[in-house]
């Protein structure tokens, strides 16, 4: 999962556009682009849509409203019935978050006749200054958890901050941490570490660097905030025809040089770390 699109829930016209838009996955947002007098008809509009939408077509998550809302259990009620691919949990603390709401789920997918499971659940895990406290958590928390991922607006919004990036547009200490925590909790959890938007949404430079600086780092997608944003999303997430070949060498090194641990190539000493690097390569290139 390269891209993950984020589409108002109460917005028709957008949800029929990025549809065609290439993502792997739109996230249908009942939170943060949705006015409060609108959250009834966002819910139900977006239930309609994951209804009718086609199963060849990107996987859709939504994102409830934030457990310290009375809008989130409401959500669920109305949103699992439809069957969306999973739900995103905004602000949370720590795994006991994910733990509460699967427990929602399990209920609602019994109530509903839906084998238990069917709706999977990632999260934003570094809204507040207090979720960074707690990113080691995450492991455990619910065989439902798939992915992770972070944002800067929440909570720089929660730190008082005047801004979360400095003069040359790169993000400051707090907000590097987060990044960072959340690549660490994401993975110590076996969930996909999703890296945040990038919000110069007409700026295709810095998205192809911040894009580029996750995948090195070891995020495995990015989410946009326009459909301009996917197309180089997924190209810098699509292994390259070098990085293939380049995976397949390393793999035949090793087994030709049998029960090793270290091989050479092209002068270069490998070990096997880079062998599991590799073969993560081919495996998401296979799909």
């Amino acid at each position: 999962m390269r891209s993950l699109l984020f589409v108002p829930g109460d917005s028709e016209k957008k949800q029929a556009k990025a549809q065609d838009s290439g993502a792997d996955a739109l996230i249908l947002d009942m939170e943060d682009s949705v006015a409060l007098s609108a959250k009834e008809t966002a819910r139900a509009m977006t239930a309609e849509y994951v209804k009718g939408a086609p199963a060849t077509g990107p996987k859709l998550i939504v994102r409830m409203n934030a457990l310290d809302t009375p809008f989130w259990e409401e959500d669920l009620k109305a949103i699992v019935p439809a069957r969306p691919f999973a739900v995103m949990v905004p602000k949370t603390i720590s795994g006991a978050c994910i733990a509460k709401v699967a427990g929602a789920l399990d209920r609602l997918e019994q109530e509903n006749g839906l084998p238990e499971g069917t709706v999977k659940l990632c999260n934003v895990a570094t809204e507040t200054a207090a979720s960074l406290f707690n990113m080691g958590s995450y492991a455990g928390a619910s065989p439902r958890l798939f992915a992770m991922t972070w944002g800067a607006e929440d909570l720089a919004a929660d730190l008082g901050a005047r801004s979360n990036k400095d003069e040359s547009g790169a993000y400051t200490g707090p907000y590097q941490l987060a990044r960072t925590l959340c690549l660490l909790g994401a993975v110590a959890a076996e969930a996909m570490p999703i890296d945040s938007i990038c919000k110069e949404f007409r700026d295709e430079a810095a998205l192809r660097a911040e894009t580029r600086a996750g995948l090195r780092d070891g995020f495995t997608g990015k989410m946009a905030i326009h459909p301009a944003q996917v197309p180089v999303i997924n190209e810098v997430y699509t292994p390259s025809d070098d990085d293939l070949a380049h995976a397949r060498a390393i793999v035949k090194a090793f087994e030709e040089a049998g029960d090793v641990g270290v091989v050479s190539l092209d002068g270069v000493m490998l070990d096997r770390p880079h062998l599991k690097q590799a073969e993560r390569i081919l495996a998401k290139a296979a799909g």
